[in-house]
């Protein structure tokens, strides 16, 4: 089992690294320039200058991506000064002269072209909402999806199993863009004085008395357009899982035993119906991280992907380039969780396979 967690980390740090080349070449070959991004248009030329060098952007284009690998990297070479430990706050692991060091570190995402902030300060204050966003969102679709799934295959051929599949066709029919926004005008603007949802707004809001305050009810527009096309999909996998499992001949020889149909069910057939399940869930989970972008944005969500769109539409690069990688970063611990996940769940499975 350790060797196969090994591997698949090396794979993981494979994709990540390809991710890092394109990531660095998409950014460095759009028009613009970082410094006068930073400093505005008014700023003069020394400081113009000061800040590419502050960059690194006065070198040449491989400097610049091995300095860009030096800021991402855990381990890496950097001056031996108080300026230096306050910008990566670094632990020392090797002096290498009086003025060089090997240090540990976080990875050094570097700083907003536009707010001056440090990238990894944006995504602390962003990635958490997006999270509860995206973890409701999947909470949601998982447990009404299968139980939805479950239903329609037991009655399968009646009307709860047709009701269920349309169901299942318009939420695969709408993107989530336009779903929002029809959800968005619907509950949040038609029958917003019933249901007292806005049709905008964060997971906290502010009161003038209170301050921040927790506002709960501002998820349920987001979550029900995030949650509906993962909760389509899995609604279809669980019945098509179930059919084939409630067909196998030790559910029949279960039946004959005398099981009663709820053990059946729940105990020997959902359980080994899960596995393509769970793969929904998984890379529906990393998705809808990633894909919360345009579903925060319309509804005034203050998350990941508001930030990130926000950023793209000042060529805040840096914040882009931070979203991009951790993102990716999901993408890959998921998978590698899912397929450890896979063995327990299945015993079929073996991790040495």
């Amino acid at each position: 089992m350790w060797f196969y967690a090994l591997r698949k980390f090396c794979y993981g740090l494979a994709v990540m690294a390809g991710v890092v080349v394109v990531v660095f070449v998409l950014f460095n070959i759009l028009p613009g320039d970082p410094a006068r991004m930073t400093l505005g248009q008014r700023a003069d030329v020394q400081s113009l200058e000061a800040v590419r060098k502050e960059f690194g952007l006065d070198r040449s284009k491989p400097m610049q991506f091995v300095l860009f690998l030096n800021d991402l990297s855990p381990v890496g070479f950097h001056d031996d000064n108080k300026q230096a430990q306050e910008k990566y706050h670094y632990m020392r692991l090797i002096s290498c002269s009086s003025a060089d060091v090997i240090a540990l570190k976080w990875p050094y995402l570097r700083r907003s072209y536009q707010t001056k902030r440090e990238v990894s300060t944006i995504l602390s204050e962003t990635v958490p909402n997006t999270f509860v966003l995206a973890a409701t969102a999947m909470l949601f679709a998982t447990c009404l999806g299968i139980l939805l799934g479950v239903l329609s295959a037991v009655y399968k051929n009646t009307w709860i199993d047709h009701a269920v599949n349309a169901f299942a066709i318009m939420g695969l029919s709408a993107p989530s863009f336009f779903a929002g926004i029809i959800i968005a005008w619907f509950f949040g603007f038609v029958l917003g004085p019933y249901t007292g949802l806005n049709m905008s707004g964060s997971l906290y809001s502010y009161d003038p008395f209170k301050g921040e305050v927790l506002t709960l009810k501002n998820l349920v527009l987001p979550v029900l357009t995030l949650g509906l096309r993962p909760l389509a999909i899995i609604v279809q996998l669980t019945r098509t899982a179930m059919l084939d499992i409630l067909a196998q001949d030790y559910i029949r020889t279960a039946r004959a035993k005398g099981l009663g149909r709820n053990a059946i069910i729940y105990k020997h057939a959902l359980k080994n119906a899960m596995n393509p399940v769970i793969t929904a869930i998984s890379g529906w989970f990393a998705s809808l991280l990633a894909g919360s972008f345009f579903v925060e944005y319309i509804f005034g969500y203050n998350g990941l992907g508001r930030a990130t769109v926000r950023a793209l539409e000042m060529s805040d690069f840096p914040v882009v380039m931070g979203s991009i990688l951790f993102i990716a970063l999901v993408f890959v611990v998921i998978n590698i969780f899912v397929d450890v996940l896979y063995a327990l769940v299945d015993p079929r499975v073996k991790l040495n396979n």
